[in-house]
């Protein structure tokens, strides 16, 4: 779905799974200071919403996610997985209960496969699932904006921003009153300076929530039985994951950034040495440089220094060893 925002100038239209929306305005680290300042917003109307209704939203909701929501407050943002029967995660959803209606947005294209399995699980249960991605369009506000919302629309407040659940109708009036606006890639840059993952870009298939710290944002360990449980439950307190999210400071005199899927090595094995993990999502921040987010093995020492294919990399820990 092509946003109407396209035609903002300086829009250039982002790629692959984000396609539909800006990558950028024309100016990448101005829009990253914005909205590290608090001002504009994101288009962010490619995602898919998924609303579902009914007096059993809640409890229902309850026995499918990771996360505890049957006594989630009216207003209240939370984020939840949906695993498979061995723990590896499908999807991912971020979510805001109105009091009448759990509110959903997940990564693009990823609704139709939710919805079919969400109404596989209805059984007796008083819910009804929605698609209503052609009605809504997501915008996000960052930390610190004063921009005001409409009454009556879905809002989800968390410590990065808001993310507003806008009738499809409204973006364009909304954008031309709350300007400037960040491209996605401003969005991204901040994304992984603040070490949160995505769907399909820090997950393949078999990745499970530990391996990315999703274990309490995401995943409630004292809550009731969901498919995947079993395998949360004995990493948990039985081992360790064999993989953990890192966050990487990327050589600065390369011209390209390591895209996603380059593998990791150790620097003294050179390029062509095993390889320990591999990019997730590499981004130019506007103060930290090149950087980005990899997936590595659990016992690759936290001070050894790592090459992205031929680029060096510094790593920090975000999913302890």
């Amino acid at each position: 779905m092509k946003s109407p925002l396209l035609s903002l100038p300086g829009a250039v239209p982002a790629e692959g799974v984000d396609e539909g929306v800006a990558a950028h305005y024309g100016d990448l680290f101005r829009e990253q200071r914005a909205l590290a300042d608090g001002t504009g917003f994101v288009d962010l109307s490619h995602r898919g919403v998924v609303t579902v209704t009914g007096a059993d939203r809640l409890s229902w909701l309850h026995l499918l996610l990771t996360q505890h929501v049957s006594e989630l407050p009216p207003g209240q943002a939370t984020e939840a997985l949906i695993l498979s029967a061995n723990g590896h995660i499908e999807h991912a959803l971020y979510l805001v209960d109105d009091g009448e209606t759990m509110w959903a947005h997940v990564e693009p294209g990823t609704q139709d496969a939710l919805i079919a399995y969400l109404e596989s699980m209805k059984f007796f249960y008083r819910v009804e699932v929605a698609d209503r991605t052609a009605d809504f369009a997501v915008v996000h506000l960052p930390a610190g904006s004063i921009a005001a919302v409409p009454d009556g629309v879905a809002v989800r407040e968390t410590p990065h921003g808001r993310d507003v659940f806008l009738p499809r109708a409204e973006l364009s009036a909304y954008a031309e009153a709350h300007r400037p606006a960040a491209g996605l890639l401003a969005y991204e840059a901040l994304r992984v300076e603040h070490h949160v993952p995505r769907l399909a870009f820090e997950t393949d298939h078999r990745t499970i929530p530990h391996e990315l710290g999703w274990i309490g944002s995401a995943v409630h360990l004292q809550k009731g039985c969901y498919r995947g449980q079993e395998t949360v439950a004995r990493v948990q307190n039985l081992g360790k994951p064999p993989r953990r999210l890192v966050f990487l400071h990327l050589d600065g005199s390369d011209v390209h950034l390591p895209g996603h899927g380059t593998p990791l090595h150790l620097a003294a094995d050179g390029p062509e040495g095993r390889k320990l993990g591999f990019i997730t999502t590499s981004v130019r921040h506007h103060e930290l440089g090149p950087v980005a987010l990899a997936l590595i093995k659990r016992n690759v020492p936290v001070d050894a220094e790592l090459l992205a294919g031929e680029t060096a990399a510094a790593q920090e820990p975000v999913v302890e060893p």
